[in-house]
This record gives C-alpha cells, structure tokens and sequence, in this order.
C-alpha cells in the first residue's frame, strides 16, 4: 500500500528574515488596501504592483540567474506566497506565470523559448493563462477536442477553451491541444503550445461569477496560426508535462489561504462581545490553518530536496479547499449576521464576498473527485 509522509519541515534562517522584508514591502505597497480587496486573496489583479514584487526579484525566485531568476530556495519563495496571501496582495497578474508556466518551460522548453519568455515574466512584465478545461469535457482532459494541425512553418489551432483565469490579462496561453490521434489511447496525441493571445482569430468571452467579476473566461480559437518554434517539448508529450504541470498548482498556501481575509475579519468581530462558543469555534479554525500549513510546509521542503510530493499536494490541495469553503460558512454560524455585499462593515462585505466566490474553490486546480482519485490510486486504495 502507497503511504502518505508529511515530515517536519522548518524554514531557514534565510526564509524568516526574509518574512520581515516582504512584510515591510506590503506596508508600503498595499497601506490602506481596503478589506474588500484583500479579500480576492491571489485573484485580485494589479499590473502595477507585480512589477514592484518583479523588480524586488521575488517572481521567478527558484529560476537560474540566466534566465532572469535569482536562484533561491523553494523555502524562501514560500515565505514570499505565504506573506502575499495573507495580506490579501492582488498578485494574479503574474501568479500563474510564476507558479506553473515558467516552471513549465524550465523543464520542457526550448532554449531560445527560456531565454525569451522568462525574464519578462520574472520581472512581473509579462502574464500567462493556461488553456486546459473545454466545454462538455468536466474534469476529463484527456477527452479534450481542441485541434493543432500541421502547415507550413506552424499549427492551426481550432477550439474553445473554458474556465481560462484571467485570460483577458495574459499575454501567452499555455494550451493542452490535439495534434494525432490514437483509439488505444486516449493520453496520446496530446501537445502542449505557446500562444500569443494577440494572434488573430482568438477570441476571449467573459465568464462572470455569482458577483459579476471576470475572473474566468471561454477563449475560442478559429484558424490560429501557431509558429513551429512555439511548441512546448516533443509533439505527443503533453499529456506526461500537462500532469507535471497540474502538480505544481496543489500543495503552496494558495490551497488554504483563499478565505483567509474572513478569518481576520471574524476574530476581528468576535473580539468585540467575545463568547465561549465563538472563541471555541475560531480556535478550531486557527488549529486547522495551523495544520494545513504544516502540511504545506512538509512539502515545500520536499520540492527543495527534490523528493516527489504529487500524493501529498494533492492531499493539501483537497483539505484546503474543504478549509476554505467551511470558513464562510462557519463565520455566518458563529455570528448570525446575514452576508451583505452593500452597506455594513468589513467583516459583513468580506462575508458576503467569500460567501459566494468559494464555491468555486474546490474545482480550481481538480475538482474534488479528481482529487480524492488521484489520493485513492497513491494509496493503492482503487
């Protein structure tokens, strides 16, 4: 049977003060940024502000210098998340760059492909979206039907990609398409590709959430020519670098800091007229965190120690999410107030706001079923 191993994980010296510095940074940057905001946690998107987090060369941290990285540990990196979640930072911008397509491309990509797209990136200049889900597929993506096929000097790519995170934003998409076929098997044929969201025939519609933001997007491609110098490793292998990929989005505090603006705002409240059973129920949140993020720490140091934690993230990915979403509910548990999204104070907005975007929370990066399979198969368990 497959095992599940969490072991202690203290950050470094060079992580904590680091915490300091971030700290000291956010004060300056964010000041007054009002709850509401913060609130977003890594949605919430400011252009201006990830160049300032690129230019303190805290974006593309773990990368080599020559790529525009600054070559510090995974643990330092973490530190940096955990700080810019918890202040509630409008890092998407170049959240999905950093985290995923960069590493991405470290591992699959070509040499002139590194030297081109990562130092924009870790300089908070440039921003990626990353084409997976498709319409009428759910969380199958080796069912997906988006089309590259072969012309001169490139693809032409036909197909709509759904759920996309700030495509309207990004710059590249990094997209899961279909370049052969294969009736035995359905994970083969499958090719990841670099694509200038600025090409002609691509289309990006608004998917608005229960609060009308656009925070997801349907993005139609008709005959978009895609260059041959744009493929992202060998033609037939992304299904093996899609996965790789999805595992870097599962086990970094995003996974359970999302609600993390409404735990604030309810100790906040609670400390008003403090009772047992609300001092009770925000300890066992705080206790939750505090586990959550150990477990989120564990696995940190085993991508620092380059150990595989695929079982793991999915595990903290999973259980976060279950985190995340309890929160709102608990916190209207706790105090009584109903959610109000106009009028009321930060706690009421922030409640409300929490309350409506976290039902998203366990479909981003897997839907929970998926999840739970992919811990079930680590475990021998199906």
């Amino acid at each position: 049977m497959g095992t599940i191993r969490f072991e202690p994980c203290t950050l470094p010296p060079a992580a904590e003060a680091l915490r300091a510095e971030v700290r000291d940074f956010l004060e300056a940057a964010l000041g007054d940024y009002p709850a509401i905001e913060r609130a977003q946690a890594w949605t919430g998107t400011d252009t201006d502000f990830s160049r300032k987090v690129g230019a303190r060369g805290w974006i593309g941290m773990t990368w080599p210098k020559v790529y525009g990285g600054h070559e510090r540990s995974a643990l330092e990196r973490y530190v940096v998340l955990e700080e810019m979640l918890a202040a509630g930072a409008p890092v998407a911008a170049h959240w999905v760059a950093d985290r995923q397509s960069g590493p991405l491309l470290l591992s699959f990509g070509t040499e002139d492909q590194r030297k081109r797209f990562l130092g924009p990136i870790a300089r908070g200049e440039s921003y990626f979206c990353i084409g997976m889900s498709e319409p009428d597929t759910g969380s199958d993506l080796a069912s997906i039907r988006t089309k590259a096929e072969k012309t001169d000097g490139g693809w032409i790519v036909n197909g709509t990609k759904l759920w996309t995170s700030k495509a309207h934003y990004a710059h590249f998409m990094i997209a899961l398409v279909r370049t052969g076929t294969d009736p035995d098997d359905r994970h083969a044929g499958l090719s990841q590709f670099l694509i200038d969201m600025g090409s002609a025939g691509i289309t990006v519609r608004p998917i608005r959430n229960l609060i009308g933001e656009e925070q997801f997007n349907e993005v139609v491609f008709e005959d978009v020519f895609v260059p041959d110098d744009m493929l992202i490793g060998a033609d037939g292998a992304g299904w093996s670098q899609v996965t790789a990929e999805l595992a870097l989005e599962r086990s970094g505090p995003e996974r359970y800091l999302s609600s993390h603006r409404l735990l604030v705002e309810l100790i906040r409240e609670i400390a008003k007229e403090p009772t047992e059973r609300a001092t009770i129920g925000v300890g066992r949140l705080v206790a939750r965190l505090a586990t959550l993020r150990q477990m989120s720490v564990s696995v940190a140091g085993m991508l620092e120690a380059g150990a595989s934690a695929a079982l793991e993230g999915a595990l903290v990915k999973e259980l976060g999410g279950v985190f995340e979403q309890d929160i709102p509910r608990i916190a209207h548990d706790l105090i009584g107030a109903a959610p109000l999204a106009e009028g009321g104070g930060d706690f009421d907005r922030v409640l409300a706001y929490l309350t409506q975007t976290s039902v998203a929370f366990s479909l981003r990066g897997g839907t929970r079923e998926i999840l739970r399979v992919i811990i079930a198969r680590g475990l021998d368990l199906r």
